[in-house]
């Protein structure tokens, strides 16, 4: 079996006892590079419709990630070639993001998250996580989900009273352009003008969903917002004048834990065995968290040791800082170093891997401990 696979997948070499691997990079995949494969391993970078598969061999396609919109899903079914993404398997490390850009926030604004009102946009795999982990701290959070409303009913809101009420917002939706409720520039011109003074707003799902270009504008008009954006319209090209006003800018990497990463691995290989039929099925392993504990005083204030687990495991800042290095030179050259901060990212492990030891019980800090998904502490 020939295996064509984006370069920057870990953990491929499961693949390799079924077949010839190729390594490719993702973004420069087009008829040509594809060749004999017969299964086709991508990310969010790569797009796959009928002009890249057309008289091809490939019989499956997997994406090691969340989202499909780089997925001709409709040519696929109609084709009959097998197909699988990775629902869930970053959501983790897009939730840590959010949580270490809006504590990042809270320090600059000089407040305290339990300050601010939450709004969330999209309650799908990453923006359900985010809500329970927000609830579980403490936090008033409003959700606004149209589609999930529709079916199930229960407390939602809609964009407008989303907006109207909430101080701290972050979106999480797929990117669509059809439907009852398309998410394109689902935050257009109005939208964010309607954002309240002082509001924080945070883009960790698709680039398109906010239109880079009125945001760029409201940015520039008055600066009584602050934006974090980790995905962008026209990428791997940014707007560099945009990213200047960005309190945290960052390459597409909001998901890019290594946990994220080898889930997406795994899903997509237990799919492509189901496909083929195969049983002799490896294991995809997860290597030893580097911090292997923290240990806490019981006295200490939530809100400390809130920041002190968040950043001892991820700090958003640090990406900004090595993206904004990037945003230099022409177009070619920050293409290219958009994708090279995405090749070369540093290992990232996730919140709940860490082990707590508190010097005695203290129900507030197990509460949120729960909260953040950390296992019961050690006393």
């Amino acid at each position: 079996m020939r295996i064509l696979a984006d370069e920057n997948i870990p953990m491929l070499d499961v693949f390799e006892r079924h077949g010839s691997l190729r390594r490719v990079a993702g973004r420069s995949l087009d008829r040509s590079v594809l060749g004999d494969a017969q299964v086709l391993l991508v990310r969010s970078v790569s797009q796959v419709d009928r002009a890249l598969l057309e008289g091809s061999q490939v019989q499956f396609v997997g994406t090691c990630t969340i989202g499909t919109d780089h997925l001709d899903i409709d040519y696929l079914n109609e084709q009959g070639i097998g197909w699988a993404s990775a629902p869930g398997c970053n959501a983790r490390g897009v939730v840590d993001y959010v949580l270490g850009a809006f504590l990042a926030l809270a320090e600059r604004d000089g407040v305290d998250l339990s300050q601010r009102c939450f709004g969330v946009i999209g309650a799908g795999q990453v923006g359900e996580r985010l809500v329970h982990v927000l609830r579980g701290l403490g936090l008033q959070v409003w959700v606004c989900d149209p589609p999930r409303q529709q079916r199930e009913g229960g407390d939602y809101v809609d964009l407008a009273t989303l907006l109207a009420r909430c101080d701290a917002i972050s979106v999480h939706t797929p990117l669509t352009q059809l439907g009852d409720w398309p998410t394109h520039h689902v935050l257009g011109a109005a939208q964010l003008q309607a954002l309240k003074a002082g509001s924080w707003l945070i883009n960790a799902s698709r680039g398109a969903v906010v239109d880079n270009q009125a945001l760029k504008q409201r940015l520039m008009q008055a600066a009584d917002i602050r934006a974090v954006l980790d995905v962008w319209e026209g990428e791997p090209l940014v707007d560099v004048e945009l990213a200047q006003h960005c309190d945290i800018a960052t390459a597409h990497i909001a998901g890019y834990s290594l946990d994220g990463k080898i889930r997406g691995t795994e899903h997509i290989y237990q799919a492509f065995c189901q496909h083929f039929s195969l049983s002799d099925v490896a294991q995809v392993s997860f290597p030893e968290q580097t911090l292997l504990s923290v240990q806490l005083a019981a006295h200490t204030p939530v809100p400390e040791a809130l920041r002190l687990l968040c950043r001892a495991v991820y700090d958003p800042r640090s990406d900004d800082a090595i993206f904004r290095l990037s945003l230099q030179g022409d177009a070619q050259q920050r293409r290219a170093g958009f994708d090279r901060v995405r090749k070369h990212y540093p290992v990232r492990r996730e919140i709940p891997d860490l082990q707590v030891q508190l010097s005695a019980p203290s129900a507030p800090l197990q509460q949120m401990l729960k909260a953040l998904g950390i296992s019961e502490p050690v006393f």
